[in-house]
């Protein structure tokens, strides 16, 4: 059993992180090549935001193998055979639970470590991408923004690097616009950064006080664009690039340093440990749940679309209790309420599981009431 959870879970988790990648990655691709960034920026960009999306489908991936697994046994009689030898629910269970905590390790490795190395990594690539004047100004055929009141255009780009019909307009300073237009130009590295040289052009400033435009013919011109990108210093006091050390060992330096309420601290904090813990639920109420009724010729299904049912409340138990602890830090325990709860009740299942008699005369009470309600409202 486990050896088949461990295959079907990494084809559920490959499947899945596949679809919810490649839906990031044709936005992400859009952009990227739209800003004229090669396309290994591009393949850089969408690897580290992979392991973000592994660590949120590695529950749900967990979930559909132990399913599929039961599901499967159960349509091919062995789970009948099984237990008809005297294997019960709890001896099953072992493989699960080996399953779950194998899965919570990967996650908690994302979670703890993976996750915020990655999202710290992204967050440096793209101030560096940002500041990338060049790779914004080649792209031929558009009206391009680098900066908040400048506007670039270029009608071609040659292959060996000249631009034609060059337009800059910089409207930064509301007292005086400047527009440059020139025939041929022509991007240069130097050590003070980067230079755009124009040639056989025209400059016309356009002064607010006074309305007086003043032009200026030119055979070349070296202008700085360096100055169209902020030259900010990067911010890295995110609490999602926190490290778990460090949220343990001193939260309150941690929101007084990024700027986050000590509840978003705590829930951030406890959000990795519980995330591990989901993983070991979902299996074990995926593969419990499903071993509750007799065998049945037409399958499980039905006991599927309860697992899923019990999956998706223990998801907005999830959601509910965030919001309080959001409000008041010391409340973070509430966050641990989920994964217990789903503990308890993968355990009350199995026990129902060892005791069909008991599920079924909780069965025999309920059919009849529903009958007669059924009855009494047609």
């Amino acid at each position: 059993m486990l050896s088949q959870l461990m295959v079907l879970f990494g084809f559920f988790a490959l499947v899945l992180v596949s679809i919810f990648w490649i839906n990031k990655a044709v936005r992400m691709f859009d952009k990227l090549i739209g800003d004229g960034q090669p396309a290994w920026v591009f393949f850089e960009f969408t690897a580290l935001t992979l392991p973000a999306v592994i660590g949120s489908m590695l529950p749900i991936a967990a979930f559909a193998a132990a399913v599929y697994v039961v599901h499967r046994l159960s349509a091919d009689s062995e789970l009948a055979v099984v237990q008809a030898t005297g294997y019960s629910p709890w001896r099953l269970a072992r493989a699960v639970v080996v399953f779950g905590l194998i899965v919570a390790l990967m996650m908690s490795i994302l979670a703890h470590l993976l996750i915020p190395n990655s999202l710290s990594q992204l967050r440096m690539r793209e101030d560096e991408v940002s500041r990338n004047v060049t790779a914004q100004l080649l792209t031929a055929g558009e009206f391009l923004h680098p900066a908040p009141g400048v506007t670039f255009y270029t009608r071609e780009i040659t292959p060996e690097g000249e631009l034609r019909d060059v337009f800059l307009s910089d409207r930064r300073n509301p007292g005086s616009a400047v527009t440059y237009t020139s025939s041929r130009a022509y991007l240069v590295q130097d050590p003070a950064g980067t230079r755009l040289v124009m040639v056989a052009g025209l400059a016309q400033n356009m002064q607010q006080s006074g309305q007086k435009l003043f032009t200026t013919h030119f055979e070349d011109f070296s202008h700085d664009i360096s100055s169209l990108v902020s030259r900010d210093a990067i911010n890295l006091n995110k609490l999602a690039f926190a490290g778990t050390p460090e949220l343990l060992r001193d939260p309150q330096a941690v929101a007084a340093r990024t700027g986050a309420a000590p509840g978003a601290v705590m829930a951030e904090l406890h959000g990795r440990f519980t995330a591990a813990l989901m993983c070991l639920v979902a299996a074990l109420v995926g593969f419990a749940t499903l071993l509750v009724g007799a065998f049945s010729r037409f399958g499980v299904w039905r006991q599927v679309l309860v697992a899923f049912g019990l999956l998706v409340g223990l998801k907005l138990i999830e959601s509910a209790v965030l919001a309080p602890v959001l409000v008041t830090a010391a409340l973070w325990p509430l966050l641990y309420l989920p994964s217990l709860g789903g503990l308890a009740l993968a355990v009350g299942i199995l026990w129902l599981a060892q005791r069909p008699g008991v599920w079924r005369r909780i069965a025999n009470a309920i059919w009849p009431w529903w009958r007669r309600a059924r009855g009494a409202g047609a």
